[in-house]
């Protein structure tokens, strides 16, 4: 997990339909920069299983007949 340059950002934001110009994808590199270096030292050392998106399906109430 590395920080993201403004030229990745761009590309990113294009394929996703929302493009933006150099400026903003600057600024966007520098606004989520710290969070990928906050991150940087458990990058790849959690569990599969502990993946955030799975959260609510795994702890949802299951009904049972």
């Amino acid at each position: 997990m590395t920080r993201p340059t403004a030229k990745q950002i761009k590309a990113l934001s294009e394929v996703a339909g929302v493009p933006v110009d150099s400026d903003v994808a600057a600024r966007i590199a520098n606004s989520i920069g710290p969070a990928f270096e906050g991150f940087s030292p458990v990058a790849g050392t959690l569990p599969f299983d502990l993946e955030p998106a799975t959260y609510l399906l795994v702890h949802a109430p299951r009904v049972t007949k």
